[in-house]
C-alpha cells in the first residue's frame, strides 16, 4: 500500500483524515459512491500518468461522532476488517458511523454494523449498570435508534428483575449454546424490545430514579415506549413516580426542543396516576403535588381536566398549604383552579347523594362539606390582601359552595372585612355587591355586632344585617298559665334591638339632613344668580 493516501476526507468542516480510496471504500457503501460521483464530476486524470488517481477531497457533513467515530471505523477498515478493542460507550460511536456509511452485509460480509450489534449481544450481559447508564446517554442520534430500543430495554429490564439476578440469569444465558448463534455470537435479532419489555417494574425500587433522571427528555419518551408505558398505556404506578420525580427536575432545566417532549411525559403521568390507582394511591396532598409538577411540563387540557376531578374529589382531606397554589399572571394565587377543584367536589357530593337516595345528604357528606366550607373560608381570608384579586373572582370563590356547606359565616365576613380594607378605593355598589356572598341569618351575634360598627360597610347592608337577628317573642305576662314562671330577656338580644333602632333613626336623621343640604345649596345658587355673581360648587 502506498504511504501516501488518495482521499482527503472533511469531516463536519472542523477535522481532515487522508485515507486510502481502496481501503476505506471495500467497507463502506456511501463512501464508495460518493468516490465515483465525485469521479465522474471532476473526471480524474491518473497522477503522473502511471494509473494512480489524483488526491480526492469528500465532504462528510453531519458525521455523527466526528473525528472520533471517523476513527474507529478507519481502524475498522484498516484492520482488515476485524473489531477494535472497545469501551461499551463506544459502542454508539461506532454504530451510528456504520450506519452513516452503509457498512452492511450487502457491501461486505462481516462488516462493522453487524459486528456492532453482536458486541452488544455478547458484552451487554457482562455490562456494569453505570455502564449500560452511560452507553444509554451516548445514543443521542438518530443513526443509534435501533440500538438505543435494545439498550432501554435491558436497562429497564435490569430495573425491573434487579441487577443482581439480572447479571447471574444473563451469564448463564451467554453461557449456553442457542440456535441463533453464528460464529460463536449471537445474532442481531436474538433480543428485541418486545422480548425483553419487562411485564411489570417492582413496587418500591427507587434507586434507579436519579440515575434515571440524567437522561434527555426525548431518551425518557423513547424508554416509556419501547416499554410499552407511553400515554393512556401507562398504567404502571412506579414508572408514574419516576415520571413525576424527572418532570419536578427536568422543568427547571428544560430547553425549548424540550417541551414537546416534557408534554408527552406529564399526559403518561397523569394517565398514570388516574389508571394506576388514583385516590387509592396518592394522598389529597400527592395528587395537588403532582397537579403542580404536570402543569409545570405543560400537560394537555384533558390531562388537566382528569387530574383536576381527582384532586376535587378529596378536597376535602386538603390543608390550607395544599390550596395555596401560586398563580401564572394577574393574580398572586391561582384562584380560578380553586374554584373550579370546588366545583369538582360539590358536584361529586350531588352524585353520591343521588346514587344513595333521593333522601338529603348523609351525615357523613354534610360533614365533608363542611370542612370544604372552612377550608374555602380560611382560604378566603388568605388571598384577601392580593391587590389582583377582582370582585368577582372574590364573589366566585365566596358562592362556590352551596349555603348548606356553612353552618356559621363569621368566616366569610372577616374574609370579607380584610378585603375591603386591603381595596379602599372600592365604590359604595362594589362593596354592596360582595356582602351578597353573606348569609346575615347564620351571622354570630358578635360578627353582626362588628359588621354594624364597620365604616366599610355601607349603612343599609348592616341595617339589613341587624334586622335579620331573629329576637325572640316574648311571652304574655297577662295570658293565662298554668305554672307562672319568670320570663329572662336575653340581654344581649335587647341590646341588638335596641342598637338596630338606634341604628334606623341615624338612617332617617342623615336623609333629613341630606335633604335639607340639597335645599340650601339650591337656593344659594339662585340667589346667585340673580345678583350676577358666579355660582357655588357643588357639595356632592
Amino acid at each position: 500500500m502506498d504511504e501516501a493516501g488518495d482521499l482527503k476526507v472533511h469531516v463536519n468542516g472542523y477535522h481532515t483524515l487522508l485515507l486510502h480510496q481502496s481501503v476505506v471504500c471495500a467497507f463502506s457503501g456511501r463512501l464508495r459512491a460518493m468516490v465515483a460521483q465525485e469521479k465522474k464530476r471532476t473526471k480524474t486524470a491518473s497522477r503522473g500518468g502511471g494509473g494512480a488517481e489524483v488526491l480526492m477531497d469528500i465532504e462528510l457533513a453531519g458525521f455523527p461522532g466526528g473525528a472520533e467515530g471517523l476513527e474507529l471505523v478507519v481502524r475498522f477498515c484498516y484492520d482488515s476488517g476485524r473489531l477494535p478493542p472497545l469501551r461499551p460507550t463506544d459502542l454508539p460511536l461506532i454504530h451510528c458511523a456504520a450506519s452513516f456509511l452503509d457498512m452492511t452485509e450487502e457491501v461486505r460480509t462481516g462488516n462493522l454494523l453487524v459486528q456492532a450489534e453482536a458486541f452488544v449481544d455478547d458484552g451487554l450481559c457482562h455490562w456494569t449498570w453505570a455502564d449500560l447508564l452511560a452507553t444509554v446517554k451516548s445514543c443521542d442520534s438518530p443513526f443509534s435508534s435501533g440500538l438505543l430500543d435494545k439498550l432501554l430495554s435491558a436497562l429497564f429490564s435490569r430495573i425491573a428483575v434487579g441487577a443482581e439476578t439480572l447479571t447471574r440469569s444473563s451469564s448463564s444465558t451467554c453461557s449456553s449454546s442457542s440456535p441463533d448463534r453464528a460464529g460463536g455470537r449471537p445474532s442481531s435479532a436474538a433480543r428485541t424490545p418486545e422480548s425483553m419489555k419487562p411485564s411489570c417494574l417492582v413496587g418500591g425500587r427507587e434507586w434507579w430514579f436519579d440515575d434515571v433522571a440524567s437522561l434527555s427528555p426525548a431518551t425518557v419518551e423513547k424508554a416509556m415506549r419501547v416499554i410499552g408505558c407511553y400515554g393512556a398505556e401507562n398504567k404502571n404506578l412506579t414508572l408514574t413516580r419516576f415520571l413525576l420525580h424527572y418532570l419536578r427536575r427536568a422543568a427547571t432545566l428544560r430547553k425549548a426542543d424540550d417541551q414537546g417532549c416534557l408534554s408527552g411525559l406529564a399526559d403518561t403521568a397523569v394517565h398514570g396516576v388516574e389508571l394506576g390507582g388514583g385516590a387509592a394511591a396518592f394522598s389529597c396532598r400527592g395528587l395537588f403535588w403532582a397537579l403542580r409538577v404536570a402543569s409545570a411540563a405543560g400537560m394537555s387540557r384533558e390531562c388537566r381536566r382528569k387530574l383536576e376531578r381527582l384532586v376535587g374529589k378529596m378536597l376535602d382531606q386538603a390543608t390550607l398549604d395544599d390550596i395555596l397554589v401560586s398563580g401564572d399572571g394577574g393574580g398572586v394565587y391561582d384562584v380560578s383552579l380553586i374554584i373550579r377543584l370546588v366545583r369538582v367536589f360539590v358536584s361529586s357530593v350531588k352524585e353520591e347523594k343521588e346514587a344513595t337516595s333521593p333522601s338529603p345528604l348523609s351525615s357523613s357528606s354534610q360533614e365533608r362539606m363542611r370542612k370544604v366550607g372552612r377550608l374555602v373560608d380560611k382560604y378566603l381570608a388568605e388571598i384577601s390582601p392580593d391587590h389582583g384579586l377582582g370582585v368577582s373572582r372574590f364573589l366566585a370563590v365566596a358562592e362556590s359552595l352551596p349555603d348548606s356547606a356553612r353552618d356559621c359565616y363569621d368566616g366569610v365576613y372577616r374574609a370579607l372585612d380584610i378585603y375591603l380594607e386591603s381595596h379602599a378605593a372600592l365604590t359604595v355598589e362594589e362593596r354592596g355587591t360582595l356582602c351578597r356572598c353573606l348569609n346575615y341569618g347564620k351571622l354570630t351575634l358578635e360578627a353582626c355586632k362588628d359588621l354594624a360598627k364597620n365604616r366599610r360597610i355601607p349603612a343599609g347592608i348592616a341595617v339589613q344585617a341587624l334586622s335579620s337577628q331573629r329576637v325572640p317573642k316574648l311571652p304574655n305576662p297577662l295570658s293565662p298559665s298554668r305554672t307562672p314562671r319568670r320570663v329572662v330577656v336575653d340581654e344581649e338580644k335587647e341590646a341588638l334591638r335596641v342598637d338596630l333602632r338606634k341604628m334606623q333613626g341615624r338612617v332617617v336623621e342623615l336623609e333629613t339632613a341630606c335633604k335639607e343640604m340639597m335645599g340650601h345649596v339650591k337656593v344659594s345658587r339662585t340667589a346667585a344668580k340673580s345678583f350676577g355673581g358666579r355660582g357655588l360648587p357643588w357639595m356632592c
